[in-house]
């Protein structure tokens, strides 16, 4: 495992989930995170994010919501994606290549702090090829009945180490170690 005192960063699946295991609502929709979940709710997790990796998907989503004041400066943001948009956006780095190598850039790009990874399907693939230190899971109170699911069920079995749980108002933050 990694360990960030030494300049490599953690590559870290961070997740807010409903207490019914999903990740995303009906259609997507993730605006109800913000309803509980803010930048300033865990500080300490931003500070130690030097990059992110999603997947097109997950940014597409973050699109649609820019307007919602729902900014998260987690450092560079690296874009997993077969198609890059016909309108590059300034912000963001689009990667067309494999798994291994879009978490070698983005991590490197992360400059010894962790590389945040968000979006089902990358963060599926990064657990698949044995790429992820730690799973950082936000359990919300609320129960959404339908939607993206926690991890697909392809996944298979990944057996995890909890280290760490703390409370900030209506929020758990659940953090568990990947075994390798």
């Amino acid at each position: 495992m990694s360990d960030v005192s030494i300049g490599t960063g953690k590559v870290v699946v961070n997740r807010a989930m409903s207490l019914d295991g999903f990740i995303a609502g009906p259609g997507h929709a993730m605006d109800w995170i913000f309803e509980y979940l803010t930048a300033d709710t865990f500080p300490e997790v931003m500070a130690a994010t030097g990059a992110m990796l999603v997947g097109r998907g997950t940014y597409e989503v973050a699109k649609r919501m820019a307007d919602e004041d729902t900014a998260y400066d987690g450092g560079g943001q690296f874009v997993l994606t077969h198609e890059p948009p016909d309108e590059p956006d300034p912000t963001v780095t689009f990667l067309t290549c494999d798994i291994e190598e879009a978490v070698a850039t983005a991590r490197s790009a992360a400059g010894g702090k962790n590389l945040e990874i968000l979006g089902a399907d990358v963060a599926a693939q990064c657990l698949q090829r044995g790429l992820v230190d730690e799973i950082l899971v936000y359990v919300l109170p609320v129960l959404l009945g339908d939607g993206v699911r926690f991890s697909p069920s392809s996944l298979g079995r990944i057996d995890l180490e909890p280290f760490s749980n703390t409370q900030s108002g209506a929020v758990t933050m659940l953090r568990f170690h990947v075994r390798k």
